[in-house]
């Protein structure tokens, strides 16, 4: 059988060397490069092309993993890699999973999948089959189920001003409101999209596209 050539990228150096050594246990996958950024992966794969890229998401420097994944998965001609994108949250605290989906990516795992598990994701990933680990998969169709939260106009406003990390008084004073308003149009908005704290406001709201 011929092994599945994948190549990692991640920027922390430790976590490449555990999974080139967690990897090296599986029959029938070989790690052929790691990169330390997108930009890396992309130059690999303009190289004899590896199979897979297992694409961290959360890269601290250049590129970001999603964008990494959408040119990986655009700008081969149709020949490139395959895509799985490896992270260490599920999609109530990682917008960038249904985004990177989006994007063209084969599947989502997670860092705390079993190995088994990892090593039969990568498999299919690399047969073309989608490889999401079971808490994304559940986490995807719940949202794909529920109805999207309506706001009112005001709610949308004060939604975008938390985008820009705007402050309470901040707010009263763009928008011409008291911050008491204020705290009332976020507790509304917190209920609507079922977070307790700005970030989680701000992350749900632009993995349900209600950013304008």
């Amino acid at each position: 059988m011929t092994p599945v050539r994948l190549s990692l990228c991640d920027d922390h150096a430790v976590a490449r060397a555990g999974l080139r050594a967690l990897l090296s246990r599986a029959d029938g996958i070989e790690v052929v490069g790691e990169a330390a950024t997108g930009e890396e992966a992309l130059a690999m794969a303009a190289r004899p092309s590896p199979d897979l890229v297992l694409m961290n998401l959360q890269l601290d420097s250049g590129m970001d993993g999603v964008t990494a994944t959408r040119r990986l998965t655009s700008e081969c001609g149709g020949t490139g890699p395959r895509v799985p994108v490896l992270t260490m949250f599920d999609t109530d605290t990682d917008p960038d999973t249904t985004l990177a989906i989006e994007a063209g990516a084969t599947g989502c795992l997670l860092r705390a999948e079993h190995p088994d598990g990892l090593f039969t994701a990568i498999r299919h990933a690399a047969s073309g089959r989608t490889a999401l680990s079971a808490p994304v998969a559940d986490r995807l169709m719940t949202r794909l189920r529920s109805p999207s939260p309506t706001l009112s106009p005001r709610e949308h406003e004060i939604l975008g001003q938390l985008a820009h990390g705007s402050g309470n008084r901040e707010i009263a004073r763009t928008l011409f409101i008291s911050e008491a308003t204020v705290k009332t149009h976020l507790g509304r908005i917190y209920g609507k999209l079922g977070v307790e704290t700005r970030a989680g406001a701000v992350a749900v709201a632009k993995e349900r596209r209600l950013l304008g």
